[in-house]
């Protein structure tokens, strides 16, 4: 009988043994999908995330980048990651707005001075609360903020300097109440539509323009089909690489410091790339693609056309909220 309990323990600490080894190796291939075509600095970063993420981790780690759309648009692809039918996709404040109000705040126009205010606004305390609950309610998690650029005017054949210019203009957005409330803010007429759908539509006149950073302009040839570019600087844009909740929580903290580690990387390179972008391609828009820059447009007009058509947010956002985190220091 005792010989029989020995055996008996000796192959239930081996079965545990077993077990545990199972899930110390335990693998994972994320499947990300991003909107972004194949030449642009997101997708650059992510080629980045993914090699740097399977060395950390040995291989337990892989990365599957679907640029394009190929697994869904901006709405699927954000609705799949909280579902759980997609693993990782990135994420923006707009688009999420539409699942929690509070978060539309980080998405409008004239809210940061500058990336290095953005970036200590949302690497600090006020943006971890934000993502913690967006985490727990939603079911999806940033990781961390990626700066797409600085947001400009682009418009097909008419240069503008003040919101009153922007009368009338078919500004398009994607489809989502803040980023409509965007086009509002700078005077226009916004038009909703899908990001694959700009390039047809700038050419045949659908809309009188969109906005983007200037690399993503480049990366998507829209010098094509426009011919200006005014300098607003009305928003910094940025990206959140986001999880699955449910598959974050599976992940061993190992595993979760190997991911951050590379998307820490990741970020660094996309972001040095935007930055570089961004100081080079005015001139290189005027100079070989012909393009008239609007270099001095009335930002504070702009500014203030922005806030009056904002206080209609203020009981999503909390009342006093966009000027607390404006002049934040």
């Amino acid at each position: 009988m005792i010989r029989l309990t020995r055996i008996l323990v000796t192959v239930l600490a081996l079965a545990l043994l077993a077990t545990a080894c199972a899930k110390k190796e335990e693998a994972f291939v994320l499947k990300f999908n991003t909107v972004a075509g194949p030449k642009q600095p997101q997708v650059r970063g992510l080629q980045i995330f993914a090699r740097e993420v399977e060395k950390l981790s040995k291989g337990k780690i892989k990365v599957e980048i679907f640029h394009s759309g190929q697994l869904g648009n901006q709405q699927t692809q954000l609705t799949g990651v909280m579902r759980g039918t997609l693993d990782m996709t990135f994420t923006d404040p707009n688009s999420l707005a539409q699942f929690d109000k509070r978060l539309g705040i980080f998405g409008a126009a004239y809210l940061f001075r500058d990336l290095d205010h953005m970036y200590r606004v949302m690497d600090g305390p006020v943006g971890k609360e934000y993502f913690d609950r967006l985490a727990a309610e939603q079911g999806v998690r940033p990781l961390g903020v990626w700066y797409l650029g600085t947001r400009q005017l682009n418009l097909r054949n008419k240069g503008v300097r003040t919101p009153a210019d922007m009368k009338g203009v078919k500004l398009r957005m994607p489809n989502s109440p803040q980023w409509i409330a965007m086009g509002r803010a700078l005077g226009a007429n916004p038009t909703p539509l899908g990001f694959g759908e700009v390039y047809l539509a700038l050419k045949t006149g659908v809309v009188d323009g969109q906005d983007n950073p200037l690399p993503t302009n480049k990366a998507q040839k829209f010098y094509e089909v426009t011919k200006y570019i005014v300098l607003t600087s009305h928003q910094i844009g940025m990206v959140w690489p986001s999880i699955n909740e449910k598959l974050w929580q599976e992940m061993p903290d190992e595993y979760k410091g190997w991911v951050m580690e590379a998307l820490r990387q990741a970020r660094l390179s996309q972001n040095t790339i935007v930055l570089a972008g961004e100081a080079s391609l005015v001139k290189e828009f005027e100079d070989e693609h012909g393009m008239i820059i609007i270099r001095d447009p009335d930002r504070e007009a702009f500014m203030r056309h922005a806030l009056k058509s904002y206080k209609d947010f203020e009981e999503d956002w909390g009342r006093g909220m966009y000027e607390k985190i404006q002049s934040s220091k």
